[in-house]
């Protein structure tokens, strides 16, 4: 894959990336389908919450995304949830899965359908760097009050079901079938816009 194609996708990805909440209730039989650096699709559309309290489930899903739409420019009430939405047929990286008791995050990033190969057979310091934001946002916020207001049964039926997968834990997308590349590690100087890739690591917050 070439530099400018990377940079586009990086960009497409990264740029402008804000993380959002979901939370529900799920067996352990369906979260320990989920593995760290699988590639999962979603077939319908993604609630999700730019609000984060206290985790009203056992499992939150935190989602990275630079595509997710604002329903509050829609519906007014949606602001009070700070409601957004992501298309149907999305696809995610799930970035990490952390545990603290009975409680568990998963963290997804969401990707582009045409780099499914790039995400599946690469890891970046771009994803490093969120990963560490992520973990800090498990540990400051699993035990914080609940947000009232997702605490609604509409809230909650809208954002009952696992994400990648139906209600029996089957998942929707066999990541088996992506094509095997070698790109393994990927730095970006994003201040300089260069891709190095099999390089010593490149650490800068965005």
């Amino acid at each position: 894959m070439k530099s400018t194609r990377l940079r586009t996708t990086y960009h497409e990805t990264f740029s402008g990336l804000k993380l959002f909440y979901r939370d529900t209730n799920l067996s352990e039989n369906i979260i320990s389908n989920y593995k760290i650096g699988q590639i999962i699709q979603e077939k319908g559309f993604t609630d999700m919450s730019s609000i984060g309290g206290g985790l009203s489930g056992n499992l939150r899903y935190l989602i990275a995304s630079a595509h997710a739409k604002d329903l509050s420019k829609f519906n007014p009430d949606s602001a009070k949830i700070g409601h957004y939405l992501l298309d149907s047929i999305a696809y995610f990286k799930v970035l990490d899965i952390q545990k603290s008791g009975d409680k568990t995050q998963v963290f997804l990033l969401n990707i582009p359908d045409n780099s499914l190969t790039l995400f599946k057979n690469s890891t970046s310091n771009l994803e490093e760097e969120i990963i560490e934001k992520a973990r800090k946002k498990f540990s400051d916020k699993k035990d914080s009050a609940l947000i009232s207001e997702l605490q609604t049964e509409s809230w909650k039926e809208r954002t009952k079901l696992p994400i990648g997968m139906d209600e029996n834990g089957e998942l929707f997308f066999d990541d088996s079938k992506i094509k095997s590349e070698s790109f393994k590690k990927i730095e970006i100087d994003i201040a300089k816009k260069i891709i190095h890739v099999n390089k010593k690591p490149w650490w800068k917050f965005w």
